[in-house]
């Protein structure tokens, strides 16, 4: 194995099987230690979006899917502005919305994030920035870094018009741009349910720092953010756990 994997971690309210789920984590994290390092990808400085939408007051939602959530929600808990980002599936049905299901990739679900934000403060263009920057590469299909599945895949999913004509527009843009090597492979699907995803995967990042595939895959992005995107960067990040506490 030359790859730092997500291992596959199980959930239950039974003790034992708890145990067992860490074990797995430690087991994970000993068998990288035997393998060579790899680092993340480059993030890609590219150009604000054209077309995007005025600020405005209240919240709003966005829902981004690309590779394990875990690096996806790290990187806009710290994005300034948003005031949630939570963990889950998208794409799929409810009865399906399981990480044990979900990782068949049979299910139609993605690992997504729900960003819940102020517009006056960020923009939707904006958190497509940083989606398509720092978040993950837009050019893989049905994969990220070293997990493959369309369970990984890269997504948008729009929660209106305006999002879809956004998104779509930003794709445009950014491939006419030639910002990337390849071609955007990004998605767009509408009229999908969010499911929040089971607590052990909510703040992943925050909480296992030290984890290999942490620190190989996904500290790169945040450090990404904070390099690319200062005036977006906030040092603390907003955390699904604490704010249910």
């Amino acid at each position: 194995m030359t790859d730092i994997q997500k291992p596959v971690i199980r959930q239950s309210s039974n003790v034992f099987r708890s145990a067992l789920a860490a074990l797995a984590l430690a087991a994970a994290g000993a068998a990288f230690w035997l393998t060579p390092a790899v680092s993340a990808e480059d993030a890609v400085k590219i150009p604000p979006p054209a077309l995007d939408e005025k600020a405005a007051t209240g919240t709003e939602k966005a829902v981004f899917a690309g590779g394990c959530f875990w690096g996806v929600q790290g990187v806009f808990q710290h994005v300034k502005g948003v005031t949630k980002a939570v963990s889950g599936y998208t794409g799929g049905d409810k009865d399906t919305a399981v990480y044990e299901t979900v990782g068949s990739g049979r299910t139609g679900h993605a690992e997504s994030v729900e960003i819940t934000y102020d517009p006056s403060k960020v923009t939707y263009g904006q958190l497509l920035q940083v989606y398509f920057s720092v978040a993950h590469n837009p050019t893989q299909l049905n994969f990220q870094g070293p997990d493959s599945g369309t369970q990984y895949r890269s997504t948008i999913f729009a929660e209106n018009d305006a999002q879809k004509k956004i998104a779509q527009s930003y794709i445009a843009q950014l491939d006419q741009a030639k910002v990337f090597p390849e071609p955007i492979v990004t998605t767009l699907e509408t009229g999908k349910t969010f499911y929040p995803a089971e607590n052990y995967h909510q703040d992943f990042l925050t909480l296992n720092p030290t984890y290999p595939y942490i620190v190989y895959n996904d500290l790169p992005k945040v450090a990404n953010l904070k390099a690319l995107f200062p005036a977006l960067y906030s040092e603390k990040p907003v955390l699904v756990l604490a704010a249910s506490n």
